[in-house]
């Protein structure tokens, strides 16, 4: 059973303002844990250092200071060990078109990762792999939708597909930076059942991004809300949305939507089975 645990993350961006050595402070110490099986949210504004942590998180930024640690051990910076890392640390981005090449397949976007971490070997078995994984994410019938391009895909397709491809070397946890904020409001809530459905079969430990109360309540064991690159509230889902004590929470939950439009969400996030209320 996988546990991702981050202990005082630190990340600071030199500034060019004309003064040596300036830095903007984006992320100030940020301590949390993802156990498998559970879903963890980062909530806040723009620019409120949630993405950076993720992408830290992912080995695409190196912290100023702090560590990452996964099932106890430090995460590796190179070599073989972040390749380990890697594999068991898979990122779903928030734009499902910008991070698929357009000039290759689907079955090219799945058959890399495959190869590259040697989950399976041989031409057929690749194949068949690829199209378990598409089936896996619901996108069928498979062998069709191997061949198309990213620009032959609805925005949901798209993401789809990016989520098996973060699947396809099995690991045991998944970072899902915003993965809705870019598809139809008529989508979203179809891509969300998914990782959910995946994170119980699967038993991951999944990290969630977002601005958006509504889907961290119903998507989400344990909210963290951050604010100019602090966390200043943290609890259960129901607790820090419904009964907030940071000032900043508050103003999140007033910012939200509409009460009908937020029970709506919450009525179809039971039937997919999101997330069950607390008595």
């Amino acid at each position: 059973m996988a546990t991702l645990e981050v202990r005082a993350l630190r990340k600071e961006f030199p500034m060019r303002t004309g003064l040596r050595g300036a830095v903007f402070p984006a992320v100030k110490g940020v301590d949390f844990e993802v156990d498998a099986g559970r879903t963890v949210a980062l909530v806040g504004q723009s620019g409120s250092g949630k993405s950076t942590i993720a992408r830290m998180i992912a080995q695409l930024e190196k912290p100023t200071s702090g560590q990452i640690l996964l099932n106890g051990q430090v995460a590796s910076v190179r070599g073989r060990g972040l390749r380990a890392y890697r594999n068991e640390v898979q990122m779903v981005f928030q734009d499902p078109f910008a991070s698929l090449n357009p000039f290759h397949t689907v079955a090219h976007h799945l058959e890399r990762p495959l190869r590259r971490h040697g989950i399976v070997q041989g031409k057929a078995a690749v194949r068949a792999k690829v199209e378990q994984l598409l089936e896996r994410v619901n996108l069928t019938p498979a062998a069709g939708f191997a061949e198309r391009r990213p620009h032959e895909l609805s925005g949901g397709q798209r993401q789809r597909v990016a989520i098996a491809r973060a699947l396809a070397p099995e690991p045991s946890v998944l970072i899902a930076d915003e993965p809705v904020s870019m598809l139809d409001v008529s989508i979203r809530l179809g891509v969300l059942h998914l990782l959910a459905r995946l994170q119980r079969e699967e038993n991951l430990a999944v990290l969630y991004i977002t601005h958006d109360l509504a889907t961290a309540r119903h998507f989400s064991d344990e909210i963290l809300v951050m604010y100019e690159g602090e966390v200043v509230e943290r609890g259960p889902a129901d607790d820090v949305i419904l009964r907030p004590k940071a000032e900043f929470t508050r103003r999140l939950a007033e910012a939200a939507p509409e009460p009908a439009r937020t029970e709506r969400f919450r009525l179809a996030a039971a039937r997919y089975g999101l997330h069950e209320e607390s008595s």
